[in-house]
C-alpha cells in the first residue's frame, strides 16, 4: 500500500485509541487535524487496511463495525448498553485459546473472534445511580 497523509492519519489515530472507534467515530476526530478529510477516504482506508492485515475489523451482527490497531490475537469485552468495546485481558485466556485453536484445526478455519458481554463501569455506576434515586423518591 502507498504511504500518503490521510492514511498514516488514520493508521496513527486509530493505534493511540483503545476504544475500537467506528469509522464515523475515526472521521469527526480525524477532521480536527485534516479538515478536508472525507468520511469516503475513512471507509475505504479502514477496508484496504483491513484487507492487507494492517487493521482489525471488528464486526458484531446489528452492530456498526469498529476498528483496532492492535492486529494480534486478542479478544474484546463489550457493553451491551452502551456498546463500549475493550480489549479482555490476555492473560486469562490462554487456555481456551488453545482449545479453540484445537477445534478450529480439525475444523480447517482460519480464525476466531470471542467477545465477552457485561457492563462497563460508567453504565453500572449510572444504573446503580438510577436506583438509589429510585428508592430515595419511593421513600417521599
Amino acid at each position: 500500500m502507498n504511504k500518503t497523509a490521510q492514511r498514516e492519519a488514520i493508521l496513527q489515530e486509530l493505534r493511540s485509541s483503545d476504544s475500537h472507534p467506528t469509522a464515523n467515530e475515526l472521521y469527526t476526530v480525524l477532521r480536527i487535524k485534516l479538515p478536508s478529510i472525507s468520511l469516503g477516504t475513512v471507509y475505504r482506508n479502514l477496508e484496504q487496511m483491513a484487507q492487507v492485515g494492517m487493521v482489525r475489523e471488528i464486526e458484531t451482527a446489528g452492530k456498526q463495525k469498529r476498528f483496532d490497531g492492535v492486529v494480534d490475537g486478542h479478544h474484546h469485552i463489550r457493553c451491551p448498553i452502551c456498546d463500549a468495546l475493550k480489549d479482555a485481558p490476555s492473560a486469562l485466556f490462554g487456555k481456551i485459546d488453545r482449545e479453540v485453536y484445537e477445534i478450529m484445526c480439525a475444523m480447517e478455519c482460519d480464525s476466531f473472534n470471542l467477545e465477552f458481554s457485561g457492563q462497563c463501569r460508567k453504565c453500572k455506576n449510572t444504573k446503580e445511580e438510577d436506583r438509589k434515586c429510585k428508592s430515595k423518591k419511593e421513600n417521599f
